[in-house]
């Protein structure tokens, strides 16, 4: 049976400054290097080994990864950067403070920009200086896919296509499959793998730095979910 572990990085300085955060790159806090490196422990003490690793192209993601594998004697297992993991697009949103912006608008609409499966948020312009277009990191990629914003349905879109062709042949083939990447991304692949409904996926909470391990039969259906450390 495979086991497939999902884990949301470690704290980063922008949720700690409580802002809207989705594509742009900021690194983790003091805490969420703490969270990452606490998370590897609980994997190592969880006996689970890995033969794949995969995260997104977003620092917060990879370096929760790397302190994992660190912590849990696994840096050198084999690893895949991809974009289809990264959080979801917020958007004209990012970078402004979520009590301001609750403030501003009301704490109704943002939850619902937060929360809801398929509400997109404010967009941003292909010639915004914010814009993915214009970093590095997305060079390969047709600036018509580079999004301006995105809800949970975009960001399942996108997701899907690599777990279909990179992540569920592993599983499929009894491989150990670990993925650090973002809240909404993982609540993507969370709704997909449980087949939670599109009301039930408001309610599903990502924490950051917690290990969540799946075990699937030889057809991925779910036979058991845990929360390592609860």
């Amino acid at each position: 049976m495979a086991k497939l572990v999902l884990i949301r990085h470690g704290q980063s300085e922008w949720n700690l400054s409580n802002q809207f955060t989705g594509w742009v790159d900021v690194d983790l806090s003091e805490k969420g290097v703490e969270e990452a490196k606490a998370a590897g422990q609980k994997v190592k003490e969880a006996g689970l080994e890995f033969d794949y690793a995969f995260t997104s192209v977003l620092t917060r993601a990879i370096k929760t990864l790397h302190y994992v594998l660190e912590e849990s004697d696994q840096l050198w297992i084999p690893e895949t950067k991809t974009w289809r993991l990264n959080e979801r697009h917020y958007g004209a949103l990012q970078g402004l403070n979520k009590k301001e912006t609750a403030e501003k608008y009301g704490d109704d609409q943002v939850h619902i920009w937060r929360r809801s499966y398929d509400v997109l948020p404010p967009l941003l312009s292909a010639d915004d200086e914010g814009s993915a277009v214009n970093d590095r990191r997305y060079a390969d990629l047709d600036p018509n896919i580079v999004p301006g914003g995105e809800n949970l349905k975009v960001t399942l879109e996108r997701v899907m296509p690599f777990w279909e062709d990179e992540i569920a042949p592993k599983l499929l083939d009894g491989k150990n499959v670990i993925i650090a990447a973002h809240g909404n991304s993982l609540r993507a692949l969370s709704k997909y793998i449980e087949r939670i409904s599109d009301d039930d996926i408001m309610d599903l909470e990502m924490a950051t730095g917690e290990p969540v391990v799946y075990d699937f039969d030889e057809k991925l259906n779910v036979l058991g979910k845990e929360k390592l450390g609860k």
